[in-house]
């Protein structure tokens, strides 16, 4: 596979950290401008398309003295209220007007998620928002609840993502912190570590460990590059497939084999030339028609890895953190993810723990001894 190799480049090579700064500012600059456009009355498919193609165009204005591989790490997507993620529709489901999370309502809990890459190395981010005509209105109750607790938890986490300290430290603080909101975190949902070309490598956080979740203790260690994933509900915290089409899909690198289709054959060559190792929205082809089936093919033969809308509970609010960052010596590095304005938010419960709050109150940046 042409991308083993390169899978050794890492924050230690000369040049590494400088793009992965670069494709952060992207994700963070594309973040914003979506952000902007959740207003009441909006379309979701023209808030992914807008993102989609900001992502593209910002890339272009990076590096443009070297011919490098640049594009969406993962493609915008959109979730309202109970709808977790992976949201990202196509032009012909948002015409559907049954579709009660095509079009963006007053008071609805929006989740943003998107990524860009630069030669590989990968910035994530995701952030939620409510939509609301008026900007200046605090956000209160459960709402505020669920939002500023998933802030919080990532802020907690982030202080722990250091070198020396272990992957289950994380996910404890994680729990405390949104325990106090009495919100629960979304179980199965994994905080990956990435590499060149890798959105979801081998060493994980565990957003909320159960009897049958557990994962295998690490410890953090200097150049690594996590994406702490942080999804917090209101509900039980346990999400389910829906029958919303899946749009999102990653190729199944270690797969091969010989379509037969000319629609598959077709699809496949073009995905390999634009998206041929990170996350894609099949929005983003040409011919609706022609990619559907090719999908269909690439699907049969285990060619596709597919990321399903995932819901909590009808009536339940889910919220969605996420920040790249970089293990490096004397801190870490916030490589993409957005900060929240708390005073915007009039939650009901609040930071009970006093070890947490002494975790928040903790600065990122180590000072050198003098």
């Amino acid at each position: 596979m042409e991308y083993e190799d390169q899978k050794e480049e890492t924050l230690a090579t000369p040049g590494v950290l400088d793009k992965y700064q670069a494709a952060g500012k992207v994700a963070n600059f594309v973040l914003e401008k979506v952000i902007e456009k959740v207003v009441p009355g909006a379309k979701v498919v023209d808030i992914c398309d807008f993102g989609d193609k900001l992502i593209d165009s910002e890339l272009a204005k990076q590096y443009t003295k070297k011919k490098l591989d640049k594009g969406p790490a993962f493609p915008v997507c959109i979730s309202v209220n109970e709808i977790a993620g992976h949201y990202s529709p196509l032009i012909s489901d948002s015409e559907d007007k049954e579709k009660e999370f095509a079009i963006i309502k007053e008071g609805d809990v929006v989740k943003i998620d998107l990524g860009a890459h630069i030669d590989g190395f990968i910035a994530l981010a995701a952030h939620t928002v409510v939509a609301k005509a008026d900007k200046a209105a605090p956000v209160e109750g459960r709402k505020a609840d669920v939002i500023v607790a998933a802030y919080q938890a990532l802020q907690a986490a982030l202080r722990t993502v250091k070198p020396g300290s272990k992957n289950t430290e994380t996910t404890e603080v994680i729990s405390k912190t949104i325990e106090s909101f009495k919100c629960n975190a979304i179980e199965g949902v994994l905080s990956h570590d990435v590499k060149k070309y890798l959105i979801d490598g081998n060493n994980v956080i565990l957003n909320k460990e159960t009897f049958d979740q557990k994962v295998e203790e690490h410890e953090y260690a200097v150049h690594e590059v996590f994406a702490i994933d942080i999804f917090v509900s209101t509900g039980e915290g346990k999400t389910k497939e829906t029958e919303l089409r899946t749009t999102v899909y990653k190729r199944a690198l270690e797969r091969a084999y010989n379509l037969k289709t000319k629609h598959g054959r077709a699809f496949f060559h073009t995905l390999c030339e634009k998206y041929p190792a990170l996350c894609f929205s099949t929005r983003n082809f040409e011919d609706e028609i022609s990619t559907k089936l090719g999908v269909s093919e690439c699907l049969k033969h285990d060619l596709l890895n597919g990321y399903p809308v995932l819901t909590e509970k009808k009536g339940e609010f889910v919220s969605h953190f996420k920040y790249t960052v970089a293990i490096m010596p004397k801190q870490t590095l916030i490589l993409s993810g957005l900060p929240l304005d708390l005073a915007g938010f009039k939650p009901e419960n609040t930071i009970t723990d006093e070890k947490i709050k002494t975790l928040l109150d903790t600065p990122i940046l180590k000072k050198d001894k003098k």
